[in-house]
Order: structure tokens, then C-alpha cells, then sequence
């Protein structure tokens, strides 16, 4: 038989009470809670088909048991439903879309509808806890916390926050680190989320945030904005490199970061387990940043391409295995902290290419505006680079290199421009051979050789070069128009135009 509990009520209130202090949630979710559970006892009593609600009175602790039955025309359920004439029998005034409210006796606890009680309160009360650690967490990414590990499952670790729980990966940790029970961990808060299982903190070592937080812990001026940290690049327990720039001029900020005997950064290290840290000096100008940042290695020269975002470094010979460093590292680190695509050359590699650039160039003019190898290298030597040039720009800078004359420079014109007629009719004879479509002819910015190495490849059509991306058309390895002289601006526009037919279609 079961053992009745009667819980008296102002007790019943004082438990709420004592329950929401404990984990720090409203004394209503409590109350509301315990509502939750006396209904489920109610239903088990009285049958889980009627709607039976509780409530508990906030001021006196007075609990009250109600059925409720909804006023129709049709009956479709019998327990939860009435209809309109047999509640007017109980209700003069009664009208469809009408609660009707019946008051049962107060129920006494058995031992199985405690249990079950105690099981719904816990279980609200476990939601309310979570809803108020993601309401007081959901603002603080990206600020570093300190926990203790409370337990460690498959090298994934939960940290006890005080106020909550977090989860740190395993690939959130640093190589070769391990924590047991009971250890402290800084780490930084990086993602707050709801999952199906709640609220979820997620944290992290090895987030490049993570090394810049702890410098404003460890530097002063990084803290009070004296000093900014513009950006961070790690290889996470190996090497890592952090760009630093001054707002007072009167501060050195490499100098600040690294502190009286490398004291401010050897904290840092060691906190990342002996990651090794170069810190770089920002500046706003790119190729001085892309120099500091290949550090140590010296550079001799720097060629940026602000149109793919790349950048060629020249390195002397005996420092290229430094500025690519080990595996690579060097060169990734300063890819990352700068935002550049960077490519490495020595100064025999680069001279080479310019050699190779000087004999092609010179044989094209040679070819093309039938002239001797001296006049090809002149033109090569005060910067031509293309029979277009030579055809388009004014008389007078043609004439203005040392043994041309007006005469020279008209001649010269006049054959490069002939060329580019005589090359235009061969292209175009040759796109319609490779059946390249008019349409695609008609877009601006493809020139007729343009279209003959799109055809080539196979585009053929406005759908087929409306399906394409920028990157296939100008990529620097392998786009169809790498040869020539176009931004991926210019191939957006140029797919954009292609695809212009698709939305004329979807108007008619």
C-alpha cells in the first residue's frame, strides 16, 4: 500500500524557494515546475485523457486541482469536450469557444506520484538552469574563462565554470596536452550554442583569439588600446606569429609586447606550452608588412598583385629555406597573418624568369611587327609588354625612345595596329570554326583570342560560360583566360553578363 506524503503549504513555498537560491533560477520556473508535476500526478489519478491542470497559489502555497472541459457544437472528444446544450445546463451563459472549470478534491502524494513529481521538478528545474547559463554566457565569446576539469571522456574534456559547464575538444587542445580531473585550464570561449541537449559552451586553446587575449592579459597597453594587436596567425603548440602596431609613437609596441627580459612573452609561452611566438610590427604598407612578416628571412624584393591578391617575394639564395621554413611554416604563418597569397622565389629563379620574359616578349614584337632583335629589345627595355601597347599609345612616346624618330614611331604603329586586325579576323574565323555562339562574341571585355580559348575548352555557349565561376576563368594555374590580362572583377562580369538571358526567361 502506498504511504500518503502531504506536503504542508507554506513548506511547499519555502522548498521553491530554497530550490531556486540552490541554482540560482526564478521562483516562479520552481513553482511552475512543481504545477507541471502535481498535473502529472492528477492525470495518473484521475485518467491521462482529461485535461487537468494545477495550481499553486504564489502567496499562501495553496495548491488547486482543475478539470477543464471546452464548450462545442460537435463533441470530438468526449472527456476534454461538451456540448453547448449540456453546458448550459451548468452554465447559464455558456457559448461556444467557453472553458468550463470543475474543482477536484486535493490529491495526497502516494509514493510512486512523489517519485514521479520529484522526477518532472528536477527535470524543469534542470532546463530553467541551462536556459539562464546560455542567457548569461550567449555575450561573453570570445573572453577567456578559468575552469577545472570535472572529467575527461575520449581526450574531451568538460570544465567546470563555476556557473555553468563547458566542453573542450579534443582538437581545441593544444599537441601533447593533457589534463586530469581536478586541473585548472584558461581557455577561450569561442561558440555558445542551443543544441538538442542544451545550452552548449564550447572552448578553445587554439584559437588564434586565444594567444591575442592573453597578451592584453600579460601587456598593459595591449589592454588599454595604447597598443593593437592586428592580427594572429598560429600553428597551435609549434610557432606562431603576432602583428602589433603602436597608437603612441612614443611606444615601441614590439618592444612592450616582449617585456624586460622576454618576461611578458615567456608567460605567454608557457601557458601555450613553449609555442614559439615572433612578434611582427604592422604596418599599413603591404609589402613592408609581407617583409616583417617572412621574418627571419631577409628579403630583396616584393611584387604585389592587388587584383588576385597574391604577392611574389624575392629572396637571395642562401635564405630561401628560411623564409619557407619548416614544412612550410614559415611561409603559411605569414600567408595567415597577412591575408596575401605569397610565393617565393630566389634571385636566380627570378632572374630567370625575367630572362624568359625578355626573350618571349622580344620575339613577339619581332614576329609581329617584323622588326630586327634590336628594335624588339628596346621596346621590352622601356616597358612594352604587348602589341596592343604599342599600337594604342601616343605617337610621341613611341618617338621618345633614344634612336626612334616620329617616322619609326608611325611605321611601328601602324604595323602593330594592322597586326591586331590581321589577328582579330584569324580569331574570329576560328571561334566560329570552334562553334563559339555570336552571343557569347557579343559580350564586352572578351576579345576574339578570348573567345577562341574559351571555345577550346569547350564554352561554347551562354549557359556554358554562365555556369562557370571567376576562379576557372582567371585562376593564376589553371583559369581558361590566365594568359590574359583580366581581374576577377572583369570574370564576374563577364559570367554575369552571361547569365543576364536566365532572368530575361524568367520575366516572360
Amino acid at each position: 500500500m502506498e504511504t500518503s506524503i502531504a506536503i504542508p503549504r507554506m513548506e511547499l513555498l519555502q522548498v521553491a524557494d530554497a530550490v531556486a537560491r540552490e541554482k540560482g533560477i526564478d521562483r516562479d520556473d520552481v513553482l511552475t515546475a512543481m504545477e507541471q508535476a502535481i498535473q502529472k500526478a492528477g492525470r495518473s489519478k484521475y485518467g491521462h485523457e482529461h485535461d487537468i491542470r494545477a495550481q499553486i497559489d504564489r502567496k499562501t502555497g495553496e495548491i488547486k486541482l482543475i478539470r477543464v472541459q471546452e464548450v462545442v457544437d460537435v463533441v470530438e472528444n468526449e472527456v476534454t469536450q461538451i456540448p453547448v446544450k449540456s453546458a448550459l445546463r451548468r452554465k447559464a451563459d455558456a457559448k461556444v469557444g467557453d472553458l468550463l472549470i470543475d474543482e477536484l478534491p486535493p490529491i495526497d502524494f502516494g509514493r510512486i506520484a512523489a517519485q514521479t513529481a520529484k522526477q518532472v521538478i528536477v527535470q524543469k528545474v534542470r532546463e530553467s538552469e541551462r536556459k539562464r547559463q546560455f542567457d548569461e554566457f550567449k555575450d561573453r565569446k570570445g573572453e577567456v574563462i578559468n575552469g577545472l576539469v570535472k572529467r575527461v571522456e575520449f581526450g574531451n574534456i568538460t570544465v567546470d565554470l563555476g556557473r555553468g559547464e563547458a566542453m573542450l575538444r579534443r582538437d581545441e587542445l593544444l599537441p601533447r596536452e593533457t589534463f586530469r580531473t581536478g586541473d585548472r585550464v584558461r581557455a577561450i570561449i569561442f561558440d555558445v550554442r542551443e543544441e538538442q541537449r542544451g545550452p552548449q559552451i564550447f572552448l578553445s586553446r587554439t584559437h588564434p583569439d586565444f594567444m591575442a587575449k592573453l597578451f592584453a592579459q600579460e601587456v598593459p597597453e595591449v589592454y588599454d588600446g595604447i597598443i593593437e594587436i592586428k592580427s594572429v596567425a598560429r600553428d597551435p603548440g609549434s610557432r606562431a606569429k603576432i602583428a602589433v602596431m603602436s597608437n603612441d609613437s612614443g611606444i615601441d609596441p614590439v618592444g612592450a609586447c616582449v617585456g624586460m627580459r622576454g618576461s611578458r612573452v615567456q608567460a605567454v609561452v608557457q601557458e601555450l606550452q613553449g609555442e614559439k611566438i615572433d612578434i611582427i610590427p604592422w604596418s599599413q604598407d603591404q609589402a613592408t608588412f609581407v617583409v616583417n612578416a617572412l621574418a627571419p628571412a631577409e628579403v630583396s624584393k616584393v611584387v604585389i598583385d592587388e587584383d588576385t591578391g597574391r604577392i611574389e617575394v624575392v629572396v637571395p639564395d642562401d635564405q630561401l629555406s628560411l623564409a619557407i621554413g619548416r614544412r612550410g611554416q614559415n611561409v603559411r604563418l605569414a600567408s595567415q597573418l597577412t591575408g596575401f597569397d605569397i610565393d617565393i622565389l630566389t634571385d636566380a629563379q627570378e632572374s630567370e624568369r625575367r630572362q624568359e620574359e625578355f626573350k618571349s616578349r622580344s620575339q613577339t614584337f619581332m614576329d609581329a611587327l617584323d622588326v630586327d632583335d634590336v628594335i624588339a629589345h628596346l621596346l621590352v627595355t622601356e616597358g612594352f609588354a604587348s602589341v596592343e601597347e604599342v599600337a594604342f599609345v601616343p605617337t610621341e612616346d613611341l618617338a621618345g625612345i633614344e634612336g626612334f624618330d616620329t617616322d619609326v614611331a608611325g611605321e611601328l604603329k601602324a604595323r602593330a595596329q594592322a597586326w591586331i586586325e590581321a589577328e582579330s579576323e584569324r580569331s574570329t574565323v576560328r571561334r566560329k570554326e570552334l562553334g563559339v555562339s555570336d552571343d557569347v562574341a557579343a559580350i564586352d571585355k572578351l576579345s576574339p583570342p578570348m573567345l577562341v580559348a574559351l571555345g577550346e575548352k569547350g564554352v561554347k555557349t551562354l549557359d556554358d560560360l554562365a555556369d562557370l565561376a571567376a576562379d576557372e576563368l582567371v585562376d593564376s594555374m589553371d583559369g581558361i583566360l590566365k594568359e590574359f590580362d583580366l581581374t576577377a572583377d572583369d570574370a564576374n562580369g563577364i559570367i554575369m553578363a552571361a547569365r543576364a538571358h536566365w532572368f530575361d526567361d524568367e520575366k516572360k
